[in-house]
């Protein structure tokens, strides 16, 4: 159901006579292959005996012999004889002829012998509930030659347009990374940042998601070379509008501007207008070519529509979406990520300061003197006992330390000294 004006490259159905001369046989008859093969000719192409020019002509016209047009039939080989030292001999006593298919001719690719099945996609053709494409026709094929059992001697591969595409996928996938490879080396002698060269570089993402959206809401398809062309001259393009906000940046930077913050947004609005002005010019100068009219100055007629100028339309589609898409948000990440370093500093800044400070509270803490902690104690009246209630009640009383009474012993070890209750005594 999705294919149609199958062909195959087999050759076409006939048959062939092949002449067999027997060598061993020929060589009693003391003929050769030379003469055998005249003998043949004189039935099929002539024998060839001369070349002539003619005065009015530069290519040479071949003169050849051969019998006449009743005589030149099959059966003729059984009549035809070849004079010999022994005579004339029929070539029938050591020709034989056998029928074979007949090959009209023997494609080879890398020594191989190869034959091509050929299809079109078929008007009309629907696959899931859409017009089917030629990438739906050759999944529908791989699919089931993925089914069959193939001898090891047989190697199938896709040809035409599917590889085409391939061929040209690759190619613009390496111009890709050959240009954003040369891009980020120009960006990183210039900004002398990695972190600003990747800012600058995403916004091709960007870009590409643009282009994927614009091809999604214009129901598009996307086309391996001009939509990949369209978006590797995006990737030169947009990244013009980080630049500029990188640039501008770095200079505020470097003229005093300390404050962060203050010159992202010096930044933005500087180039606010500059970016807008220019990314509208260039969608106003595609539009006419997204929208397929030709203007003629020489006759001063306008046209909608021509033979060139579908083929354009995939690519201004891409670039317009793509870049529409990219300096919308360029104008709100490029400054957000200008100041991210900055804000993620900050906070880890602070919340480390907060750990200090709350460190030192600590530590005064526990340096100060602390109120004994009073010993709330519940207990229910009616249940407690009163010698409980009184242990609890001299345990919940703070405890203070009274100084010791220092214990003073005078000895008198001086009998000199006379005291009252010493002459008592005596």
């Amino acid at each position: 159901e999705l294919l149609s004006e199958q062909e195959d490259g087999r050759p076409l159905p006939g048959i062939e006579w092949q002449l067999d001369v027997d060598r061993v046989q020929a060589g009693r008859y003391q003929t050769s292959i030379s003469e055998v093969g005249a003998m043949v000719q004189l039935v099929t192409n002539g024998v060839m005996i001369g070349k002539y020019r003619p005065d009015n002509s530069e290519d040479e016209v071949e003169i050849r012999v051969r019998l006449p047009e009743g005589q030149r039939t099959l059966d003729e080989f059984d009549q035809i004889r070849l004079n010999t030292p022994n005579g004339q001999i029929p070539i029938s006593n050591f020709v034989t002829r056998e029928p074979v298919e007949k090959v009209s001719s023997i494609v080879r690719r890398d020594g191989l012998y190869a034959m091509d099945i050929k299809a079109s996609v078929a008007k009309g053709a629907q696959f899931q509930g859409r017009d089917a494409t030629p990438d739906d026709a050759v999944g529908v094929i791989q699919e089931w030659l993925d089914t069959q059992e193939w001898p090891s001697n047989i190697f199938l591969k896709f040809r035409g347009a599917d590889e085409e595409q391939k061929e040209s996928e690759a190619f613009l996938g390496n111009a890709a990374i050959g240009a954003l490879f040369m891009m980020f080396i120009i960006l990183l002698t210039q900004f002398n940042s990695f972190y600003q060269t990747i800012i600058t570089l995403s916004t091709v993402i960007l870009a590409v998601s643009g282009v994927l959206i614009g091809m999604v809401l214009t129901g598009q398809k996307f086309s391996i070379i001009m939509t990949g062309t369209g978006v590797i001259a995006l990737a030169g393009i947009v990244v013009n509008n980080a630049i500029v906000l990188i640039d501008t940046y770095n200079r505020m930077r470097e003229d005093g501007v300390t404050d962060i913050r203050q010159a992202v947004i010096k930044t933005a609005a500087q180039r606010l207008r500059p970016i807008l002005l220019t990314t509208g010019t260039t969608i106003l100068g595609l539009i006419p070519m997204a929208l397929q009219i030709n203007f003629n100055f020489f006759t001063q007629t306008t046209s909608v529509g021509g033979i060139t100028s579908i083929w354009w339309v995939q690519l201004s589609t891409a670039i317009i979406s793509g870049l529409a898409y990219s300096t919308v948000l360029t104008l709100i990440m490029i400054p957000t990520l200008l100041a991210l370093p900055h804000n993620a500093s900050r906070i880890f800044v602070g919340r480390k300061k907060k750990k200090q400070e709350l460190a030192e509270k600590v530590i005064t803490a526990e340096q100060t003197k602390v109120e004994p902690a009073k010993v709330e104690t519940e207990v229910e009246p009616e249940k407690a006992e009163p010698e409980k209630v009184e242990e609890i009640a001299a345990e919940a009383k703070p405890k203070v330390k009274r100084p010791r009474k220092k214990k003073v012993a005078a000895e008198v070890a001086n009998e000199n000294i006379d005291t009252p209750h010493s002459e008592a005594a005596e």
